[in-house]
Parts: C-alpha cells; structure tokens; sequence
C-alpha cells in the first residue's frame, strides 16, 4: 500500500478538474490504474474532445469558473486535484494574458465549494511560471528553490494567478482548516497532449516541426529565438508520482516537480533529431515568444519531503512524446483539444 492509499481508501470519491486536459487525463487513468473507481472528472470542453476518457468515470463537461458548477462537482468528495485553468505554451501565454488571469475564478470558487463540502485535501496545480523573473535573465542560471517565488516578480498574466491562488490555498489552510497541497510543475511534457494549434508547449512544438519534415521531407524547422533559451522538462510519469506523494504527505508549502536536467533549446532539437533520424536546417524566429533566458529546478526540498525526485531522462521521454506525435501525424489526425 502506497502514502496515498494509506490517506484515502480506493473507494472514496476523488475529484480530477481539468480531466480534459493533459495531466488531468494521465491522473485519471493514473487513479483508475492505482484500484480508485469512484472517480469524477470535469473539464470545461464538450467529453467527447477530451484526450483521454475512461468507462466508469463520472464525466462532466461543466465551467468551473461559475460557483454553482463547483458545488456542484465537489459534492460528496473526498479529495480534488484541481487542475483547471486556461493555459498552453508561451506564445498562448504572453498572448492572452487577461484569459489566464481569469483562471483565478476557478480555484477561487473551487475553495469555496471544497470548504462547503467538507473535503479532506485539495490539490493544486501551480507553476515554476510564479518565479521572480530577476532570477531567470541568463541560460546557465542557478536552479530556483521554492523561497526563490519572492519578492514576487512573476511571468505577468498567467504567473501571477498561479502566485495568487497559491496564496489563497495557504489561506484557506491557515484559515478554515482545509488541507491543500501546492506542486510548481516544471514544463511537464508527453504523449496523449497538446501539440499544435498554438497551445503546445515546446517539447510537443519540437517533436511536431521534426516529425513534420521528415513525414514532408523538409529541410529545414523553425525555432522561436536563438534556441540558447535553457529549461528542464518534466516527464509525465514522473509529474503523476509527485502528485499522488505530495498529496499523501504532511507538507503544505509549495513545492517543485520538476526534472533538474538542463537543457538549450537547441540541445532539446538536437536530441529529437536524432530519434527521427533526420538533420534539418535551423531557422531561428528572434522575435518570436520566448520566456525567460533560464529556468531550471532546485530539487533539494523535493527530496526532502518526499525521498524523490522526478528522473526519467529527457531523451527517453521525448522518444515516447515524438513516436506518438509522429503516428498523430502520419494518421491526419488534429489536435482535438485546440480545435473542440
């Protein structure tokens, strides 16, 4: 029996916002596959454009930016995993950066109505999005620890709901006694999610433009700045055991999920070249969004609390994202999620 059975037995009604989604929809199945069968799953988009539905769960399509709606899918829980929000890569954020600060509606309401219904711990997807910028301004940059979200100087827009509501959970902890657990995800990556359409972040952007000149034969691919940009990215597998650990542990301050294996943009190129088997020309888009110049993760803590970081190596996880991607290719398919 894993911390997680041992909180909540598999019988008890767990909750999956956001289950339309990419991580929401690997945690459902994660849940089904660990013995949960009392499981609902809401998402704002119509059910028949999600990634990934299961027989036995509780589907819904519901806006849980609407109080109502949060009630009404709280009702009886035991335990949420909140991760709803309107997101997607940094071109989706920089772009819409009122769309994402609307987001705070629905932990807001989701607070509320889990504090009504009695539940028993609530989790919350934040981002390494909520780190002081002035701490990201070069590519070979000192892994940011948690106490590193202040003073806060947050990506605008997206960044700043995600510190936001991380303050609400704290709050609503120290104030109404209700259990939240706060993970900053590190550029989670993998199949079953978005790759085109404009809300794709960039390990799925990479593996679409490489598999798409080599099912095309193109020379060339376009990366968006000098390609120096650094980040580290998280693989799913690894983002879903860092969820279910910390929503079982006695820890309520935020806490990174995410790979400390660093790597440019144009390494990450590199690597998903040479799974496809293919050199292309590299034609770099400097005005295009970029983020900031760095961004790794400090796992000290991590390892602290949970005895555990997350290690699949970017190589391995990138091979099972483009052979996925590239079949989504090659069989015509669109992304559904963007284009619902």
């Amino acid at each position: 029996m894993s911390q997680f059975e041992g909180v909540f037995a598999t019988g008890s009604k767990i909750l999956v916002t956001g289950a339309g989604g990419f991580i929401g929809g690997h945690l459902v199945g994660h849940l089904l596959g660990r013995g949960f069968t009392n499981l609902r799953a809401v998402d704002i988009k119509p059910v028949s454009a999600w990634y990934q539905r299961f027989e036995g769960v509780n589907n819904r399509s519901m806006d849980l930016q609407e109080i109502e709606h949060c009630r009404a899918a709280t009702e009886g829980v035991a335990a949420v995993f909140n991760l709803a929000a309107d997101m997607g890569g940094m071109g989706f954020i920089e772009a819409n950066k009122a769309a994402c600060m609307l987001s705070s509606l629905i932990n807001t309401h989701m607070l509320l109505a889990s504090r009504e219904a009695g539940v028993q711990r609530y989790f919350f997807a934040s981002s390494a999005c909520v780190y002081n910028l002035e701490m990201q301004k070069t590519a070979a940059l000192t892994p940011l620890k948690e106490a590193d979200a202040y003073p806060a100087m947050p990506e605008d827009g997206y960044g700043w709901e995600k510190l936001f509501a991380e303050r609400m959970c704290r709050h609503f902890t120290e104030d109404f006694g209700l259990e939240t657990r706060i993970a900053r995800f590190h550029n989670i990556y993998g199949p079953l999610g978005t790759w085109d359409g404009g809300r794709e972040k960039a390990p799925a952007a990479i593996c679409r433009k490489v598999a798409t000149a080599a099912i095309q034969g193109k020379p060339d691919l376009e990366i968006w700045g000098d390609g120096e940009q650094s980040r580290s990215f998280t693989y799913i597998d690894d983002c879903l055991r860092g969820v279910m650990e910390l929503m079982a542990a006695d820890y309520r301050e935020p806490l990174n999920i995410g790979s400390a294996e660093l790597v440019t943009i144009n390494e990450m190129v590199s690597i998903v070249e040479q799974i496809a088997g293919v050199k292309l020309e590299r034609r770099y888009a400097l005005d295009a969004p970029k983020g900031v110049r760095g961004r790794n993760s400090d796992n000290t803590m991590i390892r602290k609390v949970l005895g555990w970081e997350p290690h699949t190596p970017l190589r391995e996880g990138l091979g099972t994202t483009y052979r996925w991607i590239h079949q989504q290719i090659r069989d015509g398919k669109n992304d559904l999620i963007y284009n619902a």
